[in-house]
């Protein structure tokens, strides 16, 4: 059975909006989260201080939580996420990319567009993303090499 992990949410001025659909989301699938913003599209705050926000709090968390980043394209998002060690975040904006982003690449993190994704289509996405678990099999060796990579530069 698969648990349900506590999530981080946060968003961009540009991803208010979908970031409250995906939110209503998590409450109907009784998923606990904290959001950290932006609350409103007059707030300027800038996406990767969201994004080292949410993932701060994984990392503070011993990696118990998950995290969900919205902007614009969601490609900032995951590239400021990548930053961080232990942070393994990817844009998916169809399902088989969430699909592989958590089975083939462990993500902790899930990234999307709010100018990209449609609301209907980004509900499916977060269900796929959320129903799964890293099994390893196969891609474990690769997961590996990645944190090896990471180790190596960044001593963790």
């Amino acid at each position: 059975m698969l648990m349900k992990k506590n999530i981080v949410i946060g968003c961009d001025n540009a991803a208010v909006g979908l970031k409250k659909v995906i939110m209503k989301l998590l409450d109907d699938l009784g998923y606990t989260y904290e959001d950290v913003g932006v609350t409103g599209e007059e707030d300027q705050t800038y996406y990767p201080n969201v994004a080292k926000i949410v993932c701060e709090k994984i990392i503070a968390s011993g990696y118990q939580k998950e995290g969900i980043l919205i902007c614009g394209t969601g490609i900032g998002m995951a590239i400021t996420a990548n930053k961080f060690p232990g942070i393994y975040a990817a844009v998916c904006h169809d399902n088989y990319s969430a699909e592989r982003a958590r089975l083939s690449n462990n993500t902790n993190v899930i990234c999307m567009g709010a100018r990209i994704i449609g609301p209907e289509l980004a509900k499916k996405v977060m269900k796929e993303w959320l129903s799964l678990e890293f099994q390893g099999g196969s891609s474990q060796a690769k997961v590996d090499t990645i944190k090896g990579i990471e180790h190596t530069i960044c001593g963790r």
